[in-house]
């Protein structure tokens, strides 16, 4: 091929090359598709989320009054006791030997209590008749009081030595559920120190958690007081489920902590079916204040990037459009919008991530019970 034939194809080359970009050039952008929700505004009670963990509302540690062998184990770890009931049992042997010998002092002194008054009797006739000095008789009176001194000893010391024995039978002092104790028959116990096991009430337990500083403030300058807003709490559990029965604020701390700087409360929830145990960790709502016309999106069409928060909307043009928005607080499954939108506004709630601004939509228009997450009533 000489020079000019390849001049030419060059030349041909770059038309045609051109002739493509051109093309290229006049076709539009292709259109994404995109599901969208119009803002939804509405009057919305607000509610605040707190999470908590499931205590028990008593724990009583089981320590045993009198020292010995534990004897027998009469309840498994977990089990349900009552109050009143035997739990554990210490090695009686010592402490019957102790009453048998404490039931004796007390027949012995009560013997010698009643000769003693015996005496005073005759002390006391003869005196009238002359027959002795009253000294005597003063005497035999002092020697009757000192026995019934002695008798009323030894009884004290019966009565203790009955109690120990009584308390080698450890009951329950509530009602609830036992915990899995490491102790084993034969192990010795010392009075008021080794910790047998712990019963946990179970019915109604309470949920603890925390506010903090900015959401105590808040609650207290809209004017709603824990009276108000501490009743009728919804708890919801780890598996995303809502727990039947409702709670009341029972306790809060006097001050804030210091390390948090939160304030640490306590709602009880009744437990007939004894579904909440200690351990549990769940979500506590509270219904704040009334929002009046309150434009909600859903959560999932809310995106967080380097601190700043914003959407995606369609605009005039049937395009995306990055919007930065201040969001409120969460509504269920929805987030309140404070700035950055109309009720006019359509948000995309997904396809958002395939999209760039200016790309051209194809829009789905869908409602709340299209993505399965119901709006605040």
């Amino acid at each position: 091929m000489n020079k000019k034939s390849m001049i030419l194809l060059t030349a041909l080359f770059l038309i045609l090359a051109t002739g493509c970009s051109k093309q290229q050039a006049a076709r539009p952008p292709q259109e994404v598709a995109v599901k969208a929700m119009q803002v939804i505004q509405k009057d919305t009670p607000v509610t605040y989320e707190f999470v908590g963990e499931v205590v028990a509302k008593d724990e009583v540690p089981i320590k045993a009054r009198v020292s010995g062998n534990i004897a027998r184990k009469l309840v498994k770890g977990g089990d349900q006791v009552q109050i009143g009931q035997a739990l554990f049992e210490i090695d009686r042997r010592q402490y019957l030997t102790t009453v048998a010998d404490a039931q004796a002092q007390v027949a012995q002194s009560q013997a010698v209590l009643s000769n003693i008054r015996r005496d005073v009797n005759r002390y006391q006739q003869l005196a009238d008749q002359g027959g002795i000095a009253i000294q005597s008789l003063d005497t035999s009176i002092s020697q009757a009081e000192q026995a019934q001194a002695q008798v009323n000893a030894y009884q004290a010391k019966l009565d203790q030595a009955q109690n120990d024995l009584t308390d080698t039978l450890i009951v329950s002092p509530v009602n609830g559920r036992i915990g899995v104790g490491e102790l084993s028959v034969g192990e010795y116990v010392v009075a008021g120190s080794t910790e047998l096991a712990t019963v946990s009430t179970v019915d109604p337990v309470q949920v603890r958690f925390s506010m903090s500083e900015n959401e105590y403030l808040k609650f207290a300058k809209m004017g709603s007081s824990p009276d108000a807003w501490g009743q009728n709490l919804r708890l919801i559990l780890s598996d995303g489920s809502e727990y039947p029965e409702t709670g009341q604020l029972e306790q809060i701390d006097r001050g804030l902590a210091n390390q948090t700087g939160t304030l640490a409360m306590k709602a009880a929830f009744s437990n007939p079916q004894q579904l909440l145990v200690p351990g549990m960790f769940a979500r506590i709502i509270a219904i704040g204040e009334n929002r009046t016309g309150a434009l909600l999106v859903p959560q999932r069409a809310v995106q967080e990037m380097l601190g700043k928060t914003f959407v995606t909307v369609v605009d005039a043009e049937n395009k995306a459009a990055t919007r930065p928005v201040t969001v409120g607080p969460k509504v269920g499954s929805f987030q309140v919008v404070e700035e950055g939108l109309t009720a006019q506004d359509v948000v995309v709630v997904e396809g958002f991530a395939k999209v760039q601004p200016g790309t051209p939509l194809a829009v789905t228009l869908i409602g709340p019970d299209d993505l399965n997450i119901p709006v605040v009533k």
